[in-house]
């Protein structure tokens, strides 16, 4: 038996089938959660904009255009809901709400892959946020160019321009993070 494909679990979903919202739920939960955590840079936010997210996404689910995927779908809903909740809260505090990570040495004993990869999240969280959010609606989300230039709301040209500004901002810090660790030992 095939596995079905999100848009006829979205179609049964909407006609009342909670077993296809269960399995959507079930494909989409860590990737989407993945983005948000990175977005929000906080458990605590990414858990409001993860809860917030489905949420749109039960209230319009009978709102999906025919013919469009469901993955892009999901990940435009989430991505509109997490703009909005940071527009809000920058105009209730009047901060910006680029948040970038802190950088906090971990223990010596941490091995050297968690020390890399807490140094790549921050490198992604020090990203400018169209530059991060470009990045991570392609890695978390696994969507094509064509894509993040809709739910970013920008050209496709000035998506490509924002994921390579991204890889190569990471590079640069991945490698200069490198080169201090080394200089360290």
């Amino acid at each position: 038996m095939r596995e079905r494909s999100d848009e006829e679990l979205m179609k049964a979903w909407s006609g009342g089938s909670m077993e296809a919202f269960e399995t959507l739920y079930s494909r989409y939960r860590g990737p989407l959660y993945r983005y948000l955590l990175r977005l929000a840079g906080t458990e605590t936010g990414a858990n409001d904009l993860y809860q917030g997210a489905w949420e749109k996404v039960i209230a319009a689910r009978r709102k999906l255009p025919d013919k469009a995927p469901f993955r892009a779908w999901l990940f435009r809903v989430a991505h509109n809901h997490a703009m909005d909740g940071f527009r809000s809260r920058q105009a209730e505090t009047g901060l910006e709400t680029e948040t970038l990570a802190a950088s906090s040495p971990g223990p010596a004993d941490l091995a050297a892959a968690a020390e890399q990869r807490q140094s790549l999240e921050s490198a992604v969280q020090a990203l400018p946020a169209e530059q991060r959010d470009a990045l991570l609606l392609k890695l978390e989300g696994g969507l094509d160019l064509d894509e993040i230039a809709r739910i970013t709301g920008v050209g496709k040209e000035t998506a490509k321009s924002r994921l390579r500004y991204a890889v190569a901002r990471l590079k640069k810090t991945m490698a200069s993070n490198s080169t201090e660790v080394k200089h360290e030992h």
